[in-house]
């Protein structure tokens, strides 16, 4: 778990306004954007790439990579189109 303190100043300097300036490069710093983004889904929650790309695009245009970078950081998971928080599982109809 990172550090509270370091958490908001990477989330101040990035997010001034609560919209992302940049995508940070350095991985310290983007993972700490991506758990603050990934705590905007609900566990265990299904959630198709549109309301994926709904909830990210309300802080940063770019949010292809957002998304990317959310399933790569292994924040969050994929299946068949459909995303949710890592470390729940998602509640499957059949």
């Amino acid at each position: 778990m990172e550090d509270p303190r370091y958490a908001a100043r990477v989330l101040q300097t990035f997010m001034p306004d609560g919209r992302l300036i940049s995508i940070p490069a350095k991985n310290r710093k983007r993972r700490v954007i991506l758990a603050w983004l990934a705590e905007h889904f609900r566990p265990a929650q299904r959630y198709p790439e549109s309301t994926v790309n709904e909830v990210l695009g309300r802080y940063h245009s770019d949010y292809a990579s957002l998304r990317r970078y959310l399933v790569d950081e292994e924040l969050m998971q994929r299946q068949d189109g459909l995303y949710w928080r890592a470390g729940t599982l998602p509640y499957l109809r059949r």
